[in-house]
């Protein structure tokens, strides 16, 4: 708890001097507004700032709404993102007025001021502060698009899944996949009713969840949970957990009575919604006397993420059927070990990424900065005859919206050729 105060004091520090260099520089390149002016934009500056950073945290120590911690998140996103942009160019400024400082006195003469060629020009540093004005506003302005319009413009994406060996009572059977609710950071129940009732309108015969129903607590589902008991489909809801399921971001990575019991009601809350959580074990579901096996693992993350997903109790008893089906909530589990090990698995249902919920979707081009880190982030991959498919999620974790990556709501229609 000292170290967290610790580290919370110093960010703290740093973004307050942070906000007074871009008073300064702000305050003196305007020189030329009259004293109202400058007085109230020192006490607006001021204000908010010091009103968000106290915002920030009352919302890490007192028991917020959810609502108001969503609220929080974003103006200090937005915010933050903003004064970067800005502080970009008053770097630059103060960059190239040191080095005109330097060369002068080295060279003996007197520091001059700032040319100006005609009565409408601008001296170069207040063109400078006035061009990170504008930059800076353009981020805010998408992410505040993609908070307004993006964080629940619910995408259906079509996919024919072709799985030679898919008998034939299944050919033409449809499976819907959703990953990453979040239900944590919602704010906006309506708009949740709606992308269920958008899914539902597909009418698929099976639907998947790959994971991360929760931020981090049982309780977030509290406002949500009759919403999504009402996904249903003919041959049932399989659902799987993901990272955030445990609750290591909450009580941290060592075992405790309470992390357990959270993990215990997320477990039955999967249950209450009539989702058969698959925990490192299978199902075989069977259509006219020919089956397939619907296989789900509890995460399995590369690097820093949490490792509890056992393939080798999860494939038991799968040797006979000809197609299998994997929900792992981690795409970075195809690669370093289904592909390798588990050559039986036809289809592997992922989630995790969100696509960074910032980048470009479309039927020609897609690109997210989060394809540095994941090879495998968005859509349908395929090696040899091993398929791999990775949803960029139902809800938003972070910044609270998406730009440029739809929420997604996937269905798969399965063919033999």
């Amino acid at each position: 708890m000292t170290n967290r105060i610790l580290i919370l004091m110093i960010i703290s520090v740093l973004l307050i001097i942070i906000d007074l260099y871009i008073y300064k520089a702000v305050n003196s390149a305007f020189l030329k507004w009259n004293l109202k002016k400058r007085k109230l934009f020192k006490h607006l500056f001021w204000a908010y700032s010091f009103i968000l950073l106290g915002s920030v945290l009352a919302s890490i120590y007192l028991n917020l709404r959810l609502t108001a911690r969503a609220i929080i998140l974003v103006a200090f996103f937005l915010t933050f993102v903003s004064k970067v942009c800005f502080l970009l160019f008053l770097v630059i400024d103060d960059a190239r007025r040191g080095i005109t400082w330097l060369f002068r006195k080295f060279k003996g003469g007197k520091p001059e001021e700032e040319p100006v060629s005609s009565e409408n020009a601008i001296p170069r540093s207040e063109f400078l502060i006035k061009a990170g004005t504008l930059v800076a506003a353009v981020p805010l302005a998408s992410l505040s698009y993609g908070i307004i319009s993006g964080a629940y413009d619910y995408e259906v994406v079509n996919r024919t899944l072709v799985l030679p060996n898919l008998p034939a009572s299944f050919e033409g059977l449809t499976l819907a996949q959703i990953s990453d609710v979040h239900s944590g950071s919602f704010y906006n129940r309506k708009a949740v009713l709606g992308g269920v009732d958008l899914l539902l309108a597909q009418k698929p015969d099976l639907i998947f969840f790959t994971g991360d129903l929760v931020n981090n607590l049982a309780s977030e589902m509290r406002d949500y949970q009759d919403i999504f008991s009402r996904l249903k489909a003919p041959l049932g809801v399989f659902s799987v957990l993901g990272n955030h399921d445990y609750g290591d971001y909450h009580f941290g990575k060592e075992p405790s009575a309470a992390k357990a019991k959270n993990l215990a009601d997320v477990k039955s809350t999967h249950k209450n919604m009539g989702w058969d959580l698959l925990l490192n074990g299978n199902r075989s579901i069977k259509i006219g006397g020919e089956e397939i096996a619907i296989v789900g693992i509890e995460n399995w993350g590369a690097g820093r993420f949490v490792r509890h997903g056992r393939m080798d109790l999860a494939v038991q008893n799968t040797d006979d059927i000809p197609v299998k089906l994997l929900l792992s909530h981690d795409p970075s589990h195809w690669r370093a070990q289904v592909l390798k090990d588990y050559p039986q698995i036809d289809v592997m249902f992922s989630g995790h990424t969100h696509g960074m919920q910032f980048g470009v979707r479309t039927e020609e081009l897609q690109w997210s900065p989060v394809q540095y880190i994941y090879p495998e982030w968005a859509g349908l991959y395929q090696q040899a005859h091993q398929q791999l498919y990775v949803n960029v999620g139902f809800g938003f974790l972070g910044y609270p919206g998406r730009v440029g990556i739809q929420p997604e709501i996937t269905i798969f229609e399965l063919r033999r050729s």
